[in-house]
């Protein structure tokens, strides 16, 4: 692949962002989620689009709180090509501009997220108790995961959380 650009996701999109998750959804890396659920969320995805413009990567940014967001559904289908580097940097650019200061992953690609900054985090609560009660409120399970709740644990087994200071 020659070149790519980064863009904000389009409604047209949503097949091909769930293209790229399939695969990964099969090998329980990546968890599957409804068309519904990729239209609803559209508006915190990034993609990848090659020189024919076909979709090669996504990545979402949901934020969580004032200061935290997390960064989901990381994919490319051109691994070693700098597409995932790319959409991560711009995911990170992104929280910035909004004034989030700390970006968390769930991830199986430890290596990837901590050449990025990223360091496993401590098993001490990542928000004060008064944040971590507002957070439970949440129907979200990718903020389930972040607050590292038994009931989402089948889903997480084997992932690490990773969290950056921005």
């Amino acid at each position: 692949m020659s070149s790519f650009k980064l863009r904000p996701a389009r409604t047209s999109d949503v097949a091909e962002i769930r293209r790229l998750v399939a695969p990964l959804a099969d090998k329980r890396v990546l968890l599957e989620k409804e068309a519904v659920a990729y239209f609803e969320s559209l508006q915190q995805f990034r993609v990848a689009e090659d020189d024919d413009g076909e979709v090669v990567g996504c990545g979402a940014l949901h934020v969580m709180w004032d200061d935290i967001a997390e960064v989901r559904t990381l994919v490319t289908d051109k691994p070693g090509s700098g597409v995932g580097h790319a959409l991560l940097e711009k995911l990170l650019a992104d929280a910035r501009d909004i004034g989030v200061k700390r970006v968390f992953c769930l991830t199986f690609e430890v290596d990837f997220f901590a050449r990025h900054g990223f360091e496993v985090m401590a098993n001490q609560a990542a928000v004060d108790p008064e944040v971590y009660s507002e957070l439970l409120r949440s129907t979200d399970e990718g903020v389930a995961e972040f607050l590292d709740l038994a009931r989402v644990k089948p889903n997480t087994l084997g992932n690490t959380r990773m969290i950056r200071n921005l």
